[in-house]
């Protein structure tokens, strides 16, 4: 098969995450097994217009906005046997908020692939374009859409997709995988009588990494170091935050990282502290886990509720109160942290990219039949 893969980034977009490396362990697996795979992205200026990864071909063009006409474009000149997005057998349109809308033009039979609904992030978009942008993922998106195949991570999203008026016999749910730990994960070292924390997320507003470092801040009589692992555009924000919290030289951001370093970071922490707005499952809860490091997070996040299995192998809560509360409990009590991190564990050996991309696979064969 020829498969195209649509979304409006990929993980070596300044802005990527979790759902850009979803779809390329997708792509990957499919590549693996044969099969030609597109994946469709903006450009940026870390990148080629053209490139190849891990056997995907990465087609770049458009930018934040542009990414969709621009998309719509080549599949319309691939139809017409122009460009590289011809004799395509099924498409897999992403929806980060609003989809491609790939299916009003293009031939081949088309998948929906969300990892959860918006409602909460379209505020930081400004007042007209946060109601543009609901209506159309609420409302248009699922007429669109209406009888096509869907694919989304979690429980708590299908709920979602369900509430917005999409068949819940449409939809199947195909979970994230995790990456393995690189075998030489080089040791952190751990000051004596300091505990550590750690977050692992994108700095954008909706994970509310403030709330992480008011926790350090609430603790002030604790030496505690908060480790901040990721980049993006709301970094000088966390950084004034620290200061005004007065907690500058407790919280550490170590802004991207390689694969190793990332990890040793997360095997050092005690615990993982996940105050995200929302999730559509939260693969850095898996990430900590591989290391035994539970982590804690909002109930209302949403996917959270299927990453953490609250008492077992993390901790879910209701208010930032509750967190730092939470915070010091596992702190206080590290027999039972690691009775989280053990289970956690445990847990996370069960989530592999094979398993991911064989599902996908099963699917996108079915429909392409």
């Amino acid at each position: 098969m020829k498969i195209l893969l649509l979304c409006w980034r990929d993980s070596t977009h300044p802005q990527g995450g979790g759902s850009e490396r979803y779809l390329e362990r997708v792509g990957e697996y499919l590549a693996r097994q044969g099969h030609e795979v597109v994946y469709r992205t903006a450009g940026h200026t870390d990148a080629p217009r053209r490139s190849h990864r891990n056997g995907v071909r990465y087609s770049r063009s458009g930018g934040k906005f542009t990414v969709y006409p621009r998309a719509w474009v080549g599949i319309v000149l691939g139809r017409m046997g122009i460009g590289t997005l011809g004799d395509i057998d099924v498409v897999v349109d992403t929806q980060n908020g609003i989809p491609f809308f790939a299916r009003l033009v293009s031939d081949a039979p088309t998948v929906l692939l969300t990892h959860h609904c918006h409602r909460e992030q379209w505020p930081v978009a400004g007042a007209f374009l946060s109601r543009v942008g609901w209506f159309l993922e609420s409302r248009v998106a699922p007429r669109v859409y209406r009888g096509a195949p869907y694919v989304t991570v979690s429980e708590s999203s299908r709920g979602e997709l369900v509430e917005l008026g999409v068949a819940a016999e449409d939809i199947e749910i195909i979970g994230n995988g995790v990456d393995p730990v690189p075998e030489d994960v080089p040791q952190r070292r751990r000051a004596e009588g300091t505990s550590y924390l750690v977050t692992l997320s994108r700095l954008v507003p909706r994970k509310q990494l403030e709330h992480a470092i008011d926790v350090v801040a609430a603790l002030w009589d604790r030496e505690l170091v908060l480790d901040v692992i990721g980049s993006g555009w709301w970094d000088d924000q966390l950084r004034e935050h620290a200061r005004r919290r007065g907690v500058e030289d407790r919280v550490v951001f170590h802004g991207q990282v390689t694969e190793d370093y990332k990890h040793a970071l997360l095997a050092r922490a005690s615990v993982h502290l996940m105050p995200s707005r929302k999730e559509g499952w939260g693969l850095a809860v898996m990430e900590a886990a591989q290391h035994g490091v539970p982590t804690i997070g909002y109930r209302s996040a949403g996917g959270l509720r299927d990453s953490i299995v609250d008492g077992e192998t993390g901790l879910l809560v209701d208010t930032p109160a509750e967190l730092t509360v939470c915070t010091t409990r596992l702190l206080d009590a590290p027999e039972l942290t690691a009775r989280l991190g053990a289970a956690a564990r445990t847990r996370a050996q069960g989530f592999s990219w094979e398993l991911t991309g064989g599902r996908f696979a099963a699917l996108l064969s079915r429909l392409a039949a």
